[in-house]
């Protein structure tokens, strides 16, 4: 499936332009490729108003400029992903190179994409395994969010009954400070409510939240532009920040996060493990203790 246009999409790239990012900056920072990007601006750049004006303007008036239109175009985006299949057998064999290879693609596709746009696509259907490296982090530029695996409980006081509770956990990748909470779901309300206290926790706002593609987060997966659902990007414009889903190519990211679930569960979940909780807030007032 292809991506459209978006006002909430817009009004991400136009905040980030503002900010002094570059085309590739935002890309990176929108988990996006720059491609898209390229193609937003150029809309953006043709309109009667200025980024400030456009940013002021509400979703309505925005849709009504710029008219929702496919980004990728299926078609021809499939028939190149078909051709690499056999691109990627022919990798080993003597003498192979990409403009070979190239060359044939593009006497026989009816619309081929440029050199530059074959090999860029080529490396994310293809991505190679990096080498691990220490990663340098911007202060205050991305929070992590997930949840952790296990689930911790509180007790109906009337019942008996135990209900599972979730763990949201986020993390500031580059103090990895890190904050925690329990909560009912996974649910898109759930999931907005930790956000908001989490940057309450932390005193401040990331330039972009890094979310794992969380079902409650994306309305539709996507390896290459997923698709955020509104209400989670109506929180991030009111913080002036920005939702980033998907770090297909970064696992060293995930890494981070698994990392500070393992603390949790080292250093939350285990001195909790023979108290009885009988409602949320008494479970989050100890954790908020321990943290």
């Amino acid at each position: 499936m292809a991506n459209t246009l978006d006002p909430m999409d817009l009004k991400q790239i136009i905040s980030l332009n503002l900010d002094g990012f570059s085309n590739r900056k935002i890309a990176t920072t929108l988990g996006i490729s720059r491609n898209t990007v390229n193609s937003y601006m150029k809309f953006l750049t043709a309109s009667d108003y200025s980024f400030k004006e456009l940013l002021s303007f509400d979703n309505a008036r925005l849709s009504a400029l710029f008219p929702s239109h496919t980004t990728i175009d299926n078609e021809r985006h499939d028939e190149l992903m078909l051709y690499f299949e056999g691109v990627n057998k022919a990798r080993n064999h003597p003498g192979f190179t990409f403009l070979y290879h190239y060359q044939e693609y593009a006497q026989q596709a009816s619309q081929p994409y440029s050199y530059t746009q074959f090999m860029e696509h080529y490396r994310r259907k293809y991505a190679k395994v990096k080498g691990s490296m220490k990663l340098e982090h911007e202060a205050g530029n991305e929070m992590y969010i997930d949840y952790a695996g296990k689930k911790l409980h509180v007790v109906n006081k009337e019942t008996g009954e135990v209900i599972p509770v979730e763990v949201f956990i986020a993390i500031l990748p580059s103090s990895q400070y890190t904050y925690v909470e329990a909560s009912l779901s996974q649910k898109r309300e759930d999931l907005i409510t930790s956000c908001g206290n989490a940057l309450q926790f932390y005193g401040g706002v990331p330039k972009a939240i890094v979310s794992d593609n969380l079902k409650s987060a994306v309305t539709r997966a996507s390896k290459y532009e997923p698709e955020i659902n509104r209400s989670f990007k109506d929180f991030a414009r009111h913080y002036n920040c920005v939702i980033n889903p998907t770090r297909s190519y970064a696992p060293q990211d995930k890494a981070l996060v698994e990392n500070a679930v393992h603390l949790v569960y080292l250093r939350i979940y285990y001195p909790l493990r023979e108290m009885t909780f009988f409602s949320l807030q008494d479970l989050n007032r100890e954790i908020k203790r321990l943290l």
